[in-house]
């Protein structure tokens, strides 16, 4: 059907079909011609001939061999003079199969949609392709099914015909090859890293009760970024006890080789057995010795010990609860209810603008909005009692009075929690005026001359005690280390907590933080001498038994030490603290001032990197545990734990791409927290 080449002139039609957008239809005196874009041949372009024989030249048309169909635009729209023409994209060369291939384009949200864009060197390319989809599911949660559904392969016939979409098994396959280059590429940049590692241990289940173990490192880089990972995402076996979790989190260190690296270990539950931590401190011991007699080694999650108390509050006040829903629910049963509290709500002057919604149990913090917004009405509530006889969730006033004293319980709480959740990069420092604010709010509510509400404060302290006795030392380091706290804030703290005491508890503190000081000093020591672990903050133990020196270098260190000009830390103490600014950034301070403290700045790297509370951002209020989908429980573990991982490092490498400079503390996970 091919004809020969003549002078023809354009005819202006609308043309449907993809196909045309790589032909010119011209109109001649005998008939229609539709011309080829890319070679030039002429071809029938009568509306009675259809566009099968177009499809085919195009598919053997030598000078479109592998061009992206997908990405031409009609030969109408093109200028020749636009500046959007993307002149620098070739793929003439075929990329080898074992370089890692990055996306075709970027996505440029700022694109307008009216803007011609020509692609006209770019070639389709079936492997590249497939790899951007297999990028695209992982980066994105997409079930691996979806390249099954026929939505979808309507979608990508139609956009380029020339793909051919592979079944689930084989875009799994690549799924598990991206994971596997990623993993190198990660485990490259944590063998360089000269800190220390913080790993967070976060336990997670799925609704049909199976258990995973996902462990996440924190640290900050040498640009003084605080950056997160997850290296792990483990399926626990069903006949797995909690005492072999101590050989799963080894396991998983060693396969890394961050062991000798590890600095503080972060559980999201305080009742997490203590010879789980013990086990793993006798297997790191051997490649390093314990600081601060292992204090700053093992940390809980603020987070979870705060949703703990919250949850006795809520379970001590839960009848009282039952009967404020119940009391809103009758309210809010018909329109003649509503408009009679109404009413009696504006004859005993309540001016409230809020209205009364029910909470979500599932999220304690709707709960207190709940409970804030009833409290409000409370004699309105009071008032209907006596009107309508049908209102039977009627509160008596000692009710009311726990009510209201329990919201203010929960009050400190979801402020706290927002300040945990809110912080795009919460650095360990942040953590200890909160926290020493809870407790001190323990101890005036123990004081309560209500029995009810004296024992549930006395059930909530003793908790709390437990995370505190664990976490204290390391909270208050973390505060120190920053210069417009330093001693000052623990100091203030401590005195209203331990009262007559505090000066005891302050020398803890100040021998805990020297001590560990004095382990970094060795260090330095040691790597002028070569003799610590490459990439590592405090020195490594020697494996020579025999060795009759090991005190040695302490021995040096401290007698030098006397003889010398005072350290980085008591120059640090001793300077003015820095004035409190809205706007202050730890990292960067420590960043600029990292010539003046060459020491300190390794351990405040350290220590502000440790992650001192594990809540999820999409869902801090939640009272359940992290719950994983079904889609990605049905997975097998390998799968599950490739695509877990491979998404959180694809979106760091995106977020990266945007904005060099952020933080990646708050991107979130790939699962999602119920």
């Amino acid at each position: 059907m091919e004809v020969s080449n003549d002078i023809v002139t354009k005819k202006s039609k609308r043309l449907t079909s993809v196909v045309w957008n790589h032909f010119e239809r011209v109109r001649k005196a005998d008939g229609c011609y539709a011309v080829c874009v890319h070679c030039n041949k002429k071809l029938s372009g009568s509306s009675n001939s259809g566009t099968t024989h177009l499809r085919n030249h195009l598919m053997r048309c030598l000078k479109r061999s592998n061009f992206d169909v997908s990405q031409l635009v009609s030969a109408k729209r093109r200028k020749k003079d636009s500046n959007e023409t993307l002149t620098n994209i070739n793929y003439d060369e075929a990329p080898r199969k074992d370089e890692y291939i990055k996306p075709i384009m970027k996505y440029e949200p700022d694109q307008r949609k009216d803007e011609v864009i020509s692609l006209a060197n770019s070639r389709f390319d079936q492997e590249r392709s497939q790899l951007d989809l297999a990028r695209m599911i992982i980066l994105h949660g997409y079930p691996l099914a979806m390249v099954e559904h026929v939505g979808f392969k309507v979608f990508v016939k139609n956009l380029q015909p020339m793909f051919e979409v592979v079944p689930n098994a084989v875009i799994e396959i690549t799924c598990m090859e991206i994971y596997g280059k990623e993993k190198r590429r990660a485990y490259d940049l944590l063998s360089k890293l000269h800190g220390r590692i913080n790993l967070a241990v976060e336990m997670w289940s799925s609704t049909e009760n199976a258990e995973y173990l996902c462990l996440i490192a924190h640290y900050i880089d040498e640009d003084w970024r605080l950056q997160k990972k997850i290296l792990n995402f483990v399926t626990l076996d069903s006949s797995h006890t909690e005492d072999m979790l101590s050989e799963v989190i080894m396991r998983c260190l060693i396969e890394w080789d961050i062991d000798c690296k590890l600095f503080a270990l972060t559980f999201d539950d305080c009742s997490i057995d203590d010879d789980i931590v013990h086990k793993i401190k006798e297997r790191i011991s051997q490649n390093r010795p314990h600081s601060s007699n292992g204090q700053l080694f093992d940390v809980c999650s603020a987070a979870h010990v705060l949703k703990s108390i919250v949850q006795d509050a809520l379970e001590a006040l839960h009848d009282v609860t039952e009967k404020i829903r119940g009391s809103i629910r009758y309210v809010k049963s018909s329109q003649l209810t509503q408009g009679k509290f109404n009413e009696i709500a504006q004859q005993v002057d309540i001016n409230s603008q809020k209205g009364l919604v029910l909470d979500c149990p599932t999220r304690w913090n709707s709960t207190y909005f709940m409970l804030e917004t009833a409290l409000e009405y409370r004699n309105a509530f009071s008032a209907l009692q006596d009107l309508d006889s049908e209102y039977s969730s009627a509160l008596t006033e000692t009710e009311w009075d726990w009510a209201s004293s329990i919201t203010g319980y929960l009050q400190l709480f979801v402020e706290i929690t927002n300040v945990f959740s809110g912080n795009k990069c919460p650095t360990a420092n942040v953590y200890f005026p909160e926290i020493c604010d809870v407790h001190i709010q323990l101890i005036n509510w123990c004081k309560s001359p209500d029995e009810f509400l004296s024992s549930l404060a006395l059930k909530m302290k003793s908790k709390f005690e437990k995370y505190w006795s664990k976490c204290s030392l390391a909270l208050a380091m973390a505060a120190i280390l920053d210069p417009r706290f330093k001693m000052k804030l623990v100091e203030y703290y401590y005195f209203q907590i331990y009262g007559s005491t505090a000066l005891e508890r302050i020398k803890e503190v100040s021998d805990g933080i020297k001590e560990l000081f004095n382990a970094y000093a060795i260090c330095s020591t040691m790597v002028d001498q070569g003799s610590a672990l490459p990439g590592s903050s405090l020195p490594s133990a020697s494996n020579d038994s025999r060795d009759k020196l090991k005190g040695f270098d302490k021995f040096l260190h401290e007698t030098s030490q006397s003889q010398n000009a005072a350290s980085d830390l008591d120059k640090y103490l001793e300077e003015p603290i820095f004035p409190r600014n809205c706007e202050f950034n730890i990292l960067n301070w420590w960043k600029v001032h990292t010539p003046r403290y060459p020491i300190l700045s390794m351990m405040a790297r350290d220590v502000l990197g440790t992650p001192m509370s594990t809540v999820v951002p999409e869902s801090p209020f939640s009272t359940g545990g992290r719950l994983l989908d079904s889609c990605q429980s049905s997975l097998n573990p390998d799968t599950r734990q490739a695509l877990i991982c491979a998404r959180d490092w694809l979106r760091i490498e995106s977020t990266d791409e945007l904005n060099p400079s952020s933080n990646h503390y708050s991107l979130p996970l790939y699962i999602e927290a119920n």
